[in-house]
């Protein structure tokens, strides 16, 4: 790899010299593959070395073709750089430590989510501390990144998430509305540079300046969203001092923050560095291929420079389509339904009000869980169900495949099931739901997603 000069002296100042060569020697090398398992699915999903500071995150020895895995597509596991599940890391100890909400539920932003990486982390995090008492709304802005993050959001399950697209400045008119917020920011993209050298190429000091300018700009807009005292992490995926510990000084500075890793607290952890600030995971002394990540307590209520606020728009009105009566069995908690066009929606009851709110000040992409269409008195169930964790274990019957069988499945291949009866399908692989087909006797009616259809030859 040819290093610019100007990025080596950035490296230097930001870990020091010796530091710098030994990440230098690592970039040479090629990248790690790393997955993080879903807490809530339980398969036999790759195995290698546990990321220390990630028990569901596993280093793999070997890149496999992922595409043929059933359990990938079933929302199993997730396929995550090591390094970005140190924000996860820091997540959970800071959120354990210090964000009790008085009498309600945890509200999470994670404010530039796509593709959807830390936003999984951060689902399964809350539901392992909080049970079902918590949102998270997972947001981005650009529109054509926001589909892929609402279809991950859907293939790891979770009912409690809310997938929207909005400028950050859209979110000032929830005053003090969420407990934390992350932010892990668009950045120069020096962690990228093993695995797309047009990153390396593109690297300049003047995008870092571009860089520094609207990660700025982007705290500020979204900082009235978040509570008095409530926990603001801020991450990227770069190693520049500028991007980092500078605006972390100008963060605790201008919107009136304390900084919480100044003193340290999260020593320790095999190969990772300590900055004045912060920490950065850098190539060379971990396998992943690099981090930075901090966090502050927000202490005042003035109102940052950037922000605007903006009035509301008014909800749309569900139609009035006769929900058949029987969909409410369909979960194992209790859940609120309302309609998009012929599309039934669940989400849970306590939630309710939330996403309300949401729907008439932001764009809203998805929520809770796709039940299905409605067609006369009959539910055509939708794919979102099969792989939500609230769907009712005896929902559907059930039908058992072997790995051929499911693969042909998703590549909306014509199955044929024996020893089930006719109607809706629940079809499983090793333990987690795949997907529906409605079996007609002879043959079955694959429902599949077009969209999430195996493209490649399976055979």
């Amino acid at each position: 790899m040819n290093i610019k000069e100007s990025f080596r002296k950035y490296l230097e100042e930001a870990i020091g010299h010796e530091n710098a060569l030994v990440a230098f020697s690592a970039f040479e090398q090629p990248a790690s593959v790393s997955v993080r398992m879903n807490p809530f699915k339980s398969c036999n999903c790759p195995s290698g070395k546990e990321v220390p500071w990630s028990r569901h995150g596993r280093i793999l020895e070997q890149r496999p073709v992922f595409t043929l895995d059933p359990a990938f597509h079933a929302g199993a596991y997730y396929v995550q750089d090591s390094s970005s599940m140190f924000v996860g890391h820091a997540f959970r100890t800071l959120v354990q430590s210090m964000v009790k909400p008085a009498g309600r539920h945890i509200r999470v932003l994670d404010l530039c989510a796509a593709p959807g990486g830390k936003s999984t982390d951060l689902a399964a995090s809350l539901r392992e501390m909080f049970g079902n008492e918590f949102l998270l709304v997972s947001n981005e802005v650009m529109k054509a990144r926001v589909g892929v993050l609402a279809d991950n959001m859907a293939l790891w399950g979770d009912p409690n998430v809310v997938v929207t697209s909005d400028d950050p400045r859209a979110f000032a008119a929830l005053d003090g509305f969420f407990d934390v917020i992350v932010a892990d920011v668009p950045c120069s993209g020096e962690g990228m540079f093993r695995k797309d050298e047009q990153a390396q190429l593109q690297w300049s000091e003047d995008n870092v300046a571009l860089c520094e300018a609207r990660q700025r700009r982007i705290v500020a807009d979204v900082w009235p969203a978040l509570a008095q005292n409530g926990l603001f992490i801020y991450s990227t995926c770069t190693f520049n001092t500028r991007e980092n510990d500078g605006n972390v000084r100008w963060i605790s500075e201008e919107m009136q923050a304390e900084p919480l890793m100044k003193d340290g607290g999260f020593d320790g952890m095999p190969g990772v560095l300590k900055t004045e600030y912060g920490y950065s995971l850098v190539p060379g002394f971990v396998e992943g291929e690099g981090q930075y990540c901090s966090a502050l307590v927000k202490t005042g209520t003035s109102q940052p420079v950037f922000a605007s606020r903006r009035s509301g728009r008014a909800s749309a009105k569900a139609q009035k389509t006769e929900i058949p009566k029987n969909v409410m069995e369909l979960f194992d908690r209790k859940v609120s339904l309302t309609l998009r066009g012929d599309m039934v929606i669940a989400l849970p009851e306590y939630l309710r009000d939330d996403v309300s709110l949401l729907e008439s000040l932001l764009h809203v992409i998805a929520s809770g869980c796709a039940v299905g269409m409605v067609k006369g008195k009959d539910l055509v169930p939708d794919a979102d169900l099969a792989l939500s964790l609230m769907l009712r274990e005896g929902a559907f019957q059930v039908a058992d495949v072997d790995r051929d069988t499911a693969l042909a499945f998703l590549h909306r291949d014509a199955i044929v099931l024996s020893d089930v009866e006719k109607g809706y399908v629940l079809i499983r692989y090793d333990g987690v739901n795949l997907g529906f087909v409605k079996n007609i006797g002879n043959r079955c009616n694959n429902l599949h997603p077009q969209s999430r259809r195996i493209r490649m030859n399976i055979k």
